[in-house]
Formats: structure tokens, sequence, C-alpha cells
């Protein structure tokens, strides 16, 4: 994977990052956080998909590795929303 390559898969994750993180309602953190958030929302809707016998949708390939597009904003969003109730809870207390 070139630097290029590498760039490239960050923005992909950080677009889809961000997406979820509107949908989800989340207003903090920058463009790291929403990279963050797109690759943990990967990890988190490809497992959710694969424990559901569901297909990948809107596969990216970057640099021969895959990035699954609507995966990674519908675990971003549920990631987000679960943080969410997290810290209602706890400022709430």
């Amino acid at each position: 994977m070139t630097l290029i390559e590498f760039l490239l898969l960050l923005l992909v994750a950080g677009i889809c990052g961000s997406v979820g993180q509107a949908i989800g309602g989340a207003t903090r953190g920058g463009f790291l956080a929403s990279i963050a958030l797109g690759f943990i929302g990967a990890l988190l809707g490809v497992w959710i998909a694969g424990k559901m016998d569901l297909p990948a949708l809107f596969v990216v390939t970057v640099g021969g590795k895959t990035f699954p597009i609507v995966w990674s904003i519908i675990g971003a969003t549920l990631f987000v929303a679960v943080l969410g109730l997290f810290q209602r809870r706890r400022q709430r207390g």
C-alpha cells in the first residue's frame, strides 16, 4: 500500500465516521475522531453483518484493502449512539 492509497483510505474512513457522527447525534471531535469512528464502525458493522449473514454493501477497494462503506456508517452510528447513552447517564448522576 502506497502513501497515497493509505491517505485515501483514511479519507474514506473519515467521511464514513463523519456521516455516522451526524446520524448518531455526536458533535464532538474533529477529523481524527471521525477517522477513528470510521474504522471502529467498519469493524463493528462487519461483525454485526457477519452474525446476521448479511452481504457486504458498497465495498471500496483501496490498495488491495477492502473497506465496507455502508457497514462502516451503520457501525459508527451505533457506536456513537451507545457512547451518547453512557455520556448522558454520567452527566445526570
